[in-house]
């Protein structure tokens, strides 16, 4: 968070989330298979005569190469094909070509050649590697080829396929991509239900959701769409940002405060609900295996996640500029978002200003969600999946790349414990509508397991409102403020016995931890 009237720290931080970024081109025609990539095999109708078995014994035996496979597998098991063009990876020097496949939305490795024919095959090769253990295993439940084309099915009315096609495909996922959702719709309810004076906030849901063997559980959520009008100097009592993301993000530290009290408590019930262990080999608590972090939110997070999902990415584009433009660092101001590069953004403006939701997700994916605090007593935890309900969304390129791609190949240079995670990125149902009730357009709620009510903040003022369910004081700063943020962190620090940290007279002294310092900086110099 700064503010934008003075040097902008983060925009040498300007060119941030850039070097890895590649040129792009303006559209170009969708990949059509040739005659070379598709044998002769189809049938009646279009479906093939060979069996699945069949194909894959002759790519074994070198008489299909992976492209050709892949296409007659489509006819024969009526799976949605697409050989699309990406951005390439690991820091790759010279002009490149980028493919990957994708099947069902699912998207696979990439693969990079010199023309686009051989990253076209280096990329189907891949794919085939990861799903050949896959159907060689399921050969008993493999469909006989058939002369006759399967039953058309009897639509009483449209179905989200007729509407967006893309979204279809995306939402044909594991069970858990339900479960979520699910959950997360399912808590909202009981949270709006009790307050429905603001149930306008909804349509801005972020969820954090842990997954365990007994099921999903929402543990935080946030709502919003601004950040403050006000300074940045406000002796961290006031919530510069109040997007979903964000405030989500922070609830959900809370709740892992919350678990690291329990763990610190030393009593057997309280410890063994708490989701941390002591990991012997870092010194840190970890959490427990068999649980895992998942991220729902309700839109297309702002930033260069909502890149146009027509560009295209080409090593000989005369449109770098273009694309250097949406996907680099974006920033927020009163809700608006503008690229770094835009012309429209005022620089001497007084306004408080921070990183775009989409921005943020990529430093948290290799920063961990803890944030630097907490990273004195745990190790980095990252989010396996995140899951958009954007209802308006039947496109997650841009987000895949924002999130995935731009600091790829970075694990190599981090502290131990640290990584580039890369989340799986799906559609799923969205879990409320957006409202048109302009009344509490700048309204922020936030809620973690184990609160009782709803707290609501204006994003615009950074402080909880007067008619919020919960307050803190007449100050009426946020439970959500950095200043309530460092006292549960003395409170843990006191728990763990760790006077060298209960001995940081701020925030700032606080957040001073070598190894999450470490990536920090390595994170930065990736991105110049």
């Amino acid at each position: 968070m700064f503010a934008a009237g003075r040097p902008f720290r983060g925009s040498r931080g300007g060119q941030m989330l850039l070097k890895n970024l590649p040129a792009i081109s303006e559209l170009n025609e969708s990949y059509k298979p040739r005659s070379e990539d598709v044998r002769q095999v189809a049938g009646p109708g279009g479906r093939s005569n060979v069996s699945p078995e069949t194909l894959i014994a002759r790519y074994r035996q070198g008489e299909l190469n992976a492209v050709s496979l892949l296409h007659n597998l489509a006819q024969v098991l009526q799976f949605h094909l697409e050989l699309k063009e990406t951005v390439t990876t690991g820091n790759i020097a010279g002009l490149y070509f980028a493919f990957c496949v994708v099947i069902d939305g699912v998207e696979y490795k990439t693969g990079m050649g010199i023309t686009k024919k051989e990253a076209r095959l280096k990329a189907a090769v891949l794919a085939v590697q990861d799903l050949l253990p896959t159907w060689e295993s399921q050969k008993s439940v493999l469909p006989e080829a058939s002369g006759v084309p399967p039953p058309l099915p009897v639509k009483e009315q449209p179905s989200i396929s007729d509407i967006h096609p893309c979204r279809a495909i995306h939402e044909r996922k594991n069970s858990v991509n339900l479960q979520i959702p699910n959950a997360v719709r399912g808590q909202l309810t009981k949270l709006m239900n009790s307050h429905p004076e603001f149930s306008a906030c909804a349509g801005t849901t972020a969820a954090f959701i842990i997954q365990t063997s007994g099921g999903c559980e929402v543990v935080a959520v946030g709502t919003g769409n601004f950040n403050t009008n006000g300074s940045a100097l406000s002796s961290g009592r006031i919530v510069h940002d109040s997007h979903a993301v964000v405030t989500a993000r922070r609830s959900l530290m809370r709740f892992l405060y919350r678990h690291l009290l329990m763990f610190f408590s030393k009593m057997a019930n309280l410890m063994e609900k708490s989701i941390f262990e002591q990991n012997s080999s870092s010194g840190l608590l970890s959490m427990k295996s068999g649980i895992t972090l998942h991220l729902y939110v309700n839109q297309l997070p702002k930033g260069a996640a909502q890149i146009p999902s027509k560009l295209r990415l080409n090593p000989l584009s005369i449109s770098a500029w273009q694309v250097n433009n949406e996907i680099s660092l974006h920033l927020s101001v009163e809700g608006k978002v503008f690229s770094v590069f835009s012309s429209t953004f005022d620089h001497s403006t007084s306004k408080v200003v921070s990183m775009s939701a989409t921005d943020k997700l990529t430093q948290w994916q290799v920063l961990g969600y803890q944030g630097a605090l907490l990273s004195h007593f745990i190790e980095p935890i990252y989010v396996q999946s995140i899951l958009i309900g954007d209802s308006g969304c039947s496109d997650i390129r841009g987000m895949e790349i924002s999130v995935s791609q731009r600091v790829e190949g970075i694990t190599s240079q981090l502290p131990m414990f640290y990584c580039m995670m890369r989340p799986h990125i799906n559609l799923v149902p969205s879990v409320a509508t957006n409202s048109t009730d302009s009344s509490h357009l700048t309204y922020s709620a936030n809620w973690s397991e184990g609160d009782s009510c709803l707290e609501v903040v204006d994003g615009l003022e950074g402080k909880t409102i007067e008619e919020s369910p919960f307050k803190s004081g007449t100050a009426l700063a946020s439970r959500l403020c950095k200043a309530a943020m460092l006292h549960r962190f003395k409170l843990v620090a006191k728990e763990a016995q760790r006077q060298d940290l209960l001995a940081t007279s701020s925030y700032r002294e606080a957040k001073i931890c070598l190894m999450f310092g470490t990536t920090n900086c390595c994170l930065f110099a990736c991105t110049q």
